[in-house]
C-alpha cells in the first residue's frame, strides 16, 4: 500500500526565526496523526504549509491523487491545487466562524461543497445537506438559519459537515475542540470519532491538548522549537515519553 501523504524535509522560517525544520512522515489511508507541542512549537506552521495557507521554504509532500499517482502538492499548479482542496482535502480550523460564510444558511454553507464538486440539483444538494447536518447533531429545521445564530459548538459542527459532505481522504484539523466548553468538546470528541471511523478518513490534527490525542489519534509527533523530537504510536509516547520534553507535557498534564 502508498502512503496516502509523504512529507519530506519541511521547512518553513520567519527570517532568522524558525517556524519548522526538516519535519517528515507518512501518513495512510484511515490514519489519524497527532501533532502536539506548546504554543510556538511550530505545529501549526507545518499544518498551515500543508493547507497551502503559507509557502514552505524547503521540503516536499506528496499526495497520492487519484488520477495521476504521487504529486508533490508544493509544486503544483494553483487551480489544480484548489480543486484539490475541494475534493480530497479538508481543513477544519480552530475558529469556525473562519471556515464558515456567515452571512448565508447553514444549508448553503453545506451545499456549496457539494456545488464545488459537481452538484447542480437543488433539491438533491439540499437533502443532503439536511442529512449532514442531522449527522452532526444539528437540528435540520435549522438548515435555513444563519451560522451566527449557533453557538460556538454547533459552528464547529457545522464547518465539519461542510467539509466532510463531499467525503475528502485527506482532513488537517487545527485545534478543532479549541476555546469551547469542557462538556461541548467532548460531545464534538465523540462526534469526530465516529466520523473518522466510519468515514474511513486519513487526519492530520494540530493539538496542545493530549486528551484529544489520546482518544483520536493512532499516531503521535510531538514539536518543539519547530523540530520533531518524537513520534511513535500514541500510548507508547504518552505512557512512556522517552525525551525530557514529552516528559514535561506529559507531566504536566498529570500535575494539572
Amino acid at each position: 500500500m502508498t502512503p496516502l501523504l509523504e512529507v519530506r524535509n519541511l521547512t518553513r522560517r520567519y527570517g532568522a526565526r524558525t517556524g519548522c525544520e526538516g519535519v517528515g512522515f507518512d501518513l495512510w489511508p484511515g490514519e489519524v496523526l497527532g501533532i502536539v507541542g506548546e504554543s510556538g512549537s511550530g505545529k501549526t506552521t507545518l499544518l498551515n504549509c500543508l493547507a497551502g495557507l503559507l509557502p514552505p521554504d524547503g521540503g516536499e509532500a506528496w499526495f497520492d491523487t487519484r488520477e495521476a499517482g504521487p504529486r508533490d502538492v508544493f509544486r503544483m499548479p494553483e487551480g489544480e491545487r484548489r480543486r484539490l482542496a475541494r475534493t480530497d482535502w479538508a481543513f477544519v480550523r480552530q475558529n469556525p466562524r473562519d471556515g464558515l460564510r456567515l452571512n448565508v444558511s447553514a444549508g448553503a454553507n453545506v451545499g456549496e461543497r457539494l456545488m464545488a464538486v459537481g452538484a447542480r440539483h437543488y433539491g438533491a444538494i439540499r437533502a443532503e445537506a439536511a442529512r449532514w447536518l442531522e449527522r452532526v447533531e444539528i437540528d435540520p429545521a435549522r438548515i435555513d438559519d444563519r451560522p451566527s445564530t449557533f453557538s460556538g459548538g454547533m459552528q464547529q459542527r457545522l464547518q465539519i459537515a461542510r467539509n466532510l459532505v463531499t467525503r475528502p481522504r485527506l482532513v488537517l484539523m487545527d485545534e478543532p475542540t479549541g476555546g469551547l466548553d469542557v462538556s461541548v468538546q467532548a460531545r464534538l470528541l465523540d462526534l469526530l470519532r465516529g466520523l473518522v471511523r466510519d468515514l474511513g478518513l486519513a487526519v492530520v490534527i494540530v493539538t496542545h491538548d493530549l486528551a484529544v490525542v489520546r482518544l483520536l489519534a493512532h499516531r503521535v509527533m510531538v514539536m518543539k522549537d519547530g523540530r520533531v523530537v518524537e513520534e511513535g504510536l500514541t500510548d507508547r509516547v504518552l505512557d512512556d515519553p522517552r525525551h525530557p520534553y514529552t516528559q514535561l507535557l506529559v507531566s504536566s498534564v498529570l500535575a494539572a
